[in-house]
């Protein structure tokens, strides 16, 4: 009975990846968004879970395939909308973003095995995380830790083990922040959607 999560912004030019436009247009880093958001969508529909929610930020639009449940964030600052996302799952939860379009299935369904394990805990390689699963969905252990921060993932990760719980970990990837970012995801993850889009729009700047 587990609950996949999927926080995220809608692909809307100028709202999200914003720090991309410093090598694309806002329209192209939507595009990128899209892409990133659709890759996830699919490992996520691909995975061992029962339900599948995505807790989206805007309003949902042609990219959203069947089968995933629309739910709004919360409000207040990123810890809480995280919790308020956790507090949505009845039963074990895994929680991802939409900065890893590199995501497989496989990944995610290590992540809903809380066999020996109380909470997963997917680090990102620029400090923060990718995944956090619950066995048991505590919104407490997300509130009041810092977000966007170097530490992020230190402090949630203490968090949990301070929490007594068990904690096993995931593989660390790549979140796309950064254009460099973009470029290291599309090489790791050729057969994306985020890689061709990423591949066309820079043939189209050459």
């Amino acid at each position: 009975m587990s609950t996949l999560l999927v926080i995220a912004k809608a692909p809307v030019a100028g709202r999200v990846k914003t720090r991309l436009t410093t090598r694309f247009t806002p329209e192209q880093a939507a595009g990128l968004a899209r892409a990133a958001l659709r890759d996830t969508l699919a490992a996520v529909l691909a995975a061992p879970a029962w339900r599948r929610v995505l807790v989206l930020d805007g309003q949902p639009g042609p990219w959203l395939p069947d089968g995933i449940e629309v739910v709004p964030q919360g409000t207040g600052g990123l810890d809480a909308r995280l919790a308020a996302a956790f507090a949505l799952a009845d039963g074990p939860a895994l929680l991802i973003g939409m900065d890893t379009p590199q995501v497989t299935p496989g990944l995610l369904a290590s992540g809903l095995d809380f066999t020996g394990a109380d909470a997963w805990f997917g680090p990102a390689d620029d400090g923060g995380f990718w995944a956090l699963g619950l066995a048991e969905p505590d919104p407490a252990l997300l509130l009041g830790v810092p977000v966007s921060v170097p530490e992020t993932g230190e402090v949630q990760r203490r968090r949990l083990t301070d929490a007594g719980l068990a904690v096993r970990d995931l593989p660390e990837l790549c979140d796309v922040d950064t254009p460099a970012d973009a470029e290291r995801v599309a090489r790791a993850a050729p057969r994306t959607r985020f890689a061709a889009v990423h591949s066309g729009l820079c043939a189209a700047a050459r």
